[in-house]
């Protein structure tokens, strides 16, 4: 008798433990299936370079002024568009401080001393009704310099360098209060192949994408990088389809 007792003691024991995990597995799973996919629809570097790649291009060619060096500095200072003060409605791209046609914000930023080391401010920053006006006040800057000096920023021209990685290195204190700003505008140009926006466009095509392309694939056949490709088009992904037309460009 207390064989039995103890047996269906533990036979219990046994049903209430399994009870416990199958309703957890369940709940487990029931959890899963109400998440939400997470979707992020925020524009990718390509797709926010290719929105101001050739008016970069454009006012370098004009102004004598590297489209490379300032596209990387739109991406650095803005976050590729997607800072508070990048972003609709500031638009400001260079983190220009000041106000434009009497339009300005404060924000907090962050300061360098020039030795690396780092303090936090409010300041007021320009506020644009878009991106081209802030490139075109950008240029203003360099070209026009400041009130105390209007040759203040003649070290970053195409004329006055043998190559971009001269005019990062002049903004450098300059421009930014950074010690290493020219290290991440330089590296963000090879990155994303921006010295192709310092040169005039040679030829410029439009191909189908057939069943089984891939950016990879296209690359290699028109010997352009992928990344190009994504600037070229806006996309904010890998994935093709069939039939999608794409824009090709060399240089």
């Amino acid at each position: 008798m207390k064989y039995m007792l103890n047996f269906l003691k533990g036979l219990m024991i046994t049903v209430v433990v399994i009870c416990i995990s199958f309703y957890m597995v369940t709940q487990l799973f029931n959890t899963t299936e109400r998440e939400e996919p997470v979707v992020d629809d925020r524009p990718s570097v390509e797709e926010f370079i290719g929105e101001i790649a050739e008016t970069a291009r454009d006012l370098g060619a004009e102004n004598d002024l590297y489209a490379s060096v300032m596209i990387a500095q739109a991406i650095l200072e803005s976050e590729h568009g997607q800072s508070g003060l990048g972003s609709a409605p500031n638009y400001n791209l260079f983190g220009m401080k000041g106000s434009y046609q009497n339009n300005s914000v404060t924000l907090e930023t962050t300061e360098d001393d020039g030795s690396g080391n780092l303090s936090t401010i409010m300041a007021a920053f320009r506020k644009y009704p878009s991106y081209e006006a802030s490139m075109q006040d950008y240029v203003k800057l360099m070209r026009n310099g400041v009130s105390w000096n209007k040759d203040f920023y003649a070290g970053v021209f195409k004329s006055n360098t043998t190559a971009y990685t001269d005019a990062t290195k002049f903004l450098t204190g300059s421009y930014a209060t950074d010690s290493s700003y020219n290290e991440k505008l330089n590296t963000l140009i090879a990155k994303y192949d921006l010295q192709q926006y310092d040169s005039p466009v040679k030829d410029k095509k439009t191909i189908t994408v057939a069943d089984g392309d891939s950016l990879m694939k296209i690359a290699e056949v028109y010997n352009v990088k992928v990344t190009s490709i994504k600037q070229w088009n806006q996309l904010r992904t890998d994935r093709l389809e069939a039939g999608q037309q794409l824009n090709i460009y060399h240089y």
